[in-house]
């Protein structure tokens, strides 16, 4: 396939507003250069630590000149304008005129960096900047370093930091997701309520539209030859190198099992519909020069899912295949970039699913959270007791065989196992990924159509991050997460546990991280209080970021286990409550949906 964005337009960039006391003679001219010297130094620190999901550096917007009284706001909003700004950070030493310097834009991430010294006081227009914005209904995120610095101190304090990568990494999240689609491929899977694509909540909540397409169009661009016939061939010789040479046993009862002819078939089969969910998301140039002008274009689609069961599974091979590796960050055509994809079109899970990998740039495993094991039930079931980072209990992901081939933990980052950025992993490691995932015939008493099942077991060790979002009605979506790691258990306690379920799928063992309160009071409990079928796990520990990025968007969290001195809100949320959790929720309650 040749290469070619993902989606139309450019990634937004990083808005960063030099504001200035506006008083001339002496007061302006002696902040000038401090003041351009923040900015400055906030931009080199964000284009220097984040990057995009397609791997280059955010970029960054600096006003043309600091920023003292309305005309200045007005031509730095113009060139934000211009250049594509989604997330704006203002920073000020000193005392300035609020209402004339603030950014008017209220759909726009706004965050104020005020300088913490005692010869200007940056903490009191930061302050007033802020009241401002809560009054007028515009909430904002305050940055105020915890130490006095020195007005000549150039340097961005590591609590600063902190805050304005994490506000910078969920404001740019945002502003992507921003005008892109979540594109359904069929309807809803086996009656999942839950799993409904709800279109008011991706349009008001997301600023995201939505797209559908019937399964059917699978089959007509099939039958009609809707691919890259070239690709198609490089793809299938890829597929028996890496993929078929690990096919497993097929475990279905004799009648049920499909001949060498029919397995072959099925190969054939599904990396097509890899092709066609790929081609349907974002296009392929390579059907424009095919005469295909139409299907060439894509959906412009940023997030989307497939239904499969049970109209499509029960006869054709299921989408286990395509899901997988659609989800994950390499093909035949090299080291690349996950798509964000959902199992059975569970759109909110998706949804989950495109937080994490934004905020991360990582591939992301899509799950049943399947069971609670407790240790007692181990130890009578095995007769052999849970140790380790699992003493306390055990929560199995598992899910058909659609979960990232990145899942299996086989890349590495400082000796332990990882799921990197497409951009940091080797060829080694992606060739490890594929070796320890067994392509097993489908159980067709559940995909009656055959098809594939990846199966692995994920290496232990890995921090990772549980979240789901789920729609309540009348109160409007909420985020659940859980922070916690992979664990490995012993190989005949894994074994026997596993076969109480389907084999032939892949594992995930995941220990929560407890505090001893609530939701997180023990690891039943984390299982008890989730409020779905399905998770998005996401490589590392990004509770925080996720809990920054929910409230831009208004929707409150219900469950979190991440330190209360971690956590970043805008900062009307203060007005709302002193118990952070019901003020979320009054905060978010009250300003609404964000595109609304």
């Amino acid at each position: 396939m040749t290469k070619q964005a993902r989606f139309i337009g450019e990634y937004p960039k990083v808005g960063i507003r030099p504001v200035i006391d506006g008083r001339q003679g002496g007061v302006r001219e002696s902040l000038e250069m401090q003041t351009m010297d923040m900015a400055k130094n906030v931009a080199n620190l964000i284009s220097s630590e984040l990057k995009y999901s397609d791997g280059t550096a955010v970029q960054c917007v600096i006003a043309d000149s600091t920023i003292g009284r309305v005309p200045e706001a007005a031509a730095c909003a113009e060139k934000f304008r211009k250049e594509g700004v989604g997330v704006v950070i203002s920073v000020t030493p000193c005392w300035c005129y609020g209402s004339e310097t603030i950014d008017y834009d209220s759909r726009m991430p706004q965050a104020i960096w005020g300088f913490n010294g005692t010869e200007r006081p940056g903490a009191v227009y930061l302050a007033a900047a802020l009241a401002g914005h809560t009054q007028k209904g515009m909430p904002a995120f305050g940055i105020y370093g915890h130490d006095v610095q020195d007005a000549d101190d150039k340097s961005i304090p590591e609590d600063v930091k902190e805050k304005l990568l994490r506000f910078a990494r969920a404001g740019i999240a945002v502003a992507t997701m921003r005008g892109k689609s979540y594109l359904s491929i069929g309807n809803v899977a086996m009656g999942i309520a839950g799993s409904i694509v709800d279109a008011d909540f991706f349009q008001t909540y997301l600023g995201m539209r939505n797209e559908q397409v019937d399964m059917s169009e699978i089959v007509r661009r099939i039958d009609e030859g809707i691919y890259d016939k070239e690709e198609y061939a490089k793809a299938l010789a890829w597929v028996v190198k890496y993929c078929k040479v690990n096919e497993g046993t097929d475990f279905n009862i004799p009648e049920k099992r499909k001949n060498r002819q029919e397995l072959d078939a099925d190969w054939e089969y599904v990396v097509k519909m890899f092709m066609i969910f790929r081609d349907l998301m974002c296009g392929n140039a390579k059907l424009k020069e095919l005469g295909f002008k139409e299907e060439a274009l894509g959906h412009n689609a940023i997030l989307g899912g497939f239904q499969g069961q049970r109209q499509w599974t029960d006869h054709f091979p299921n989408g286990d295949f395509a899901e997988a590796f659609m989800n994950t960050s390499f093909d035949w055509n090299g080291i690349r970039e996950p798509f964000a994809f959902a199992t059975e079109n569970d759109s909110l899970n998706g949804v989950a699913m495109l937080f994490g990998k934004l905020l991360s740039n990582t591939a992301q495993i899509f799950a049943d959270v399947r069971t609670y094991w407790s240790p007692a039930a181990v130890e009578r079931v095995t007769g052999k007791k849970l140790t380790g980072a699992a003493a306390n209990g055990i929560i199995h992901f598992i899910n058909s065989g659609a979960a990232t081939l990145d899942g299996s933990g086989e890349q590495s980052c400082n000796g332990e196992p990882a799921m990197k950025p497409f951009w940091e992993i080797t060829e080694e490691e992606t060739e490890k990924c594929l070796k320890a995932t067994t392509w097993y015939p489908a159980n067709r008493d559940y995909f009656r159509g055959g098809g594939f099942s990846s199966n692995f077991l994920s290496k232990g060790g890995m921090p990772v991050t549980m979240m789901r979002v789920n729609i309540v009605k009348g109160l409007g979506p909420v985020l659940q997460l859980a922070e916690g790691y992979t664990v490995e258990i012993d190989p005949e306690v894994h074994k026997i546990l596993n076969e109480r379920t389907d084999k032939t799928w892949p594992t995930t063992w995941f220990a929560p991280r407890l505090t001893g309160v609530g939701a997180f009071k023990d690891v039943y409990s984390v299982m008890n209080n989730w409020g779905a079928n399905h998770g998005a796990i996401s490589y590392g520990h990004i509770g925080a970021d996720l809990i920054t990025l929910a409230s831009m968007l208004r929707i409150p969290v219900c469950m979190h286990n991440v330190a209360q001195d971690k956590i970043f809100r805008p900062s009307a949320w203060n007005a709302f409550g002193m118990d952070p959790e019901g003020a979320d929720y009054r905060a978010c309650q009250n300003y609404g949906a964000l595109y609304k």
